[in-house]
């Protein structure tokens, strides 16, 4: 069996002399102070400001400012524990929930119960109710004084 050809043929050394190139070019920027020879305008609100910040030496932080670990946590371990028990416990739940794993009984005395609870059953209108309704409504009405 013969392995495909790569679109691309690797040649020793232009890998790394593209990556030496291209090291230096992003270096070759680093070497200016594009602020060294930056002017402020006096006439600018800020320029008193400006000049007093760049003569004063700044705090700097050292490495013994860096604060201890947190003790009142918990281990790196438990994470991935705590994560397996609740994937666990997920697929415990989709198991005992899946189908045909329950069925449902006793629905006669649920729903007898719920028409107790529900009160006596209205009979439903009939037909001519709301027609009777509606007449009546137009009889009473007193259409609005014309102006």
């Amino acid at each position: 069996m013969n392995a495909s050809r790569p679109l691309f043929p690797t040649i020793p050394g232009v890998a790394t002399a593209l990556a030496v190139v291209a090291g230096s070019v992003l270096l070759g920027g680093c070497v200016g102070n594009p602020f060294a020879d930056s002017k402020v305008d006096p006439a600018s609100p800020v320029a008193a400001d400006v000049a007093r910040l760049t003569r004063q030496d700044g705090k700097f932080p050292t490495f013994a400012s860096i604060p201890k670990a947190p003790t009142d946590i918990r281990p790196l371990a438990q994470y991935g524990r705590d994560a397996r028990s609740v994937l666990a416990e997920g697929a415990a739940l989709e198991q005992a929930t899946a189908p045909g794993t329950w069925t449902l009984q006793g629905t006669d005395d649920f729903a007898e119960k719920a028409r107790r609870d529900a009160g006596p059953q209205i009979e439903p209108p009939k037909p001519g109710d709301a027609d009777a309704f509606a007449r009546e409504l137009r009889e009473r009405a007193t259409p609005p004084p014309r102006r």
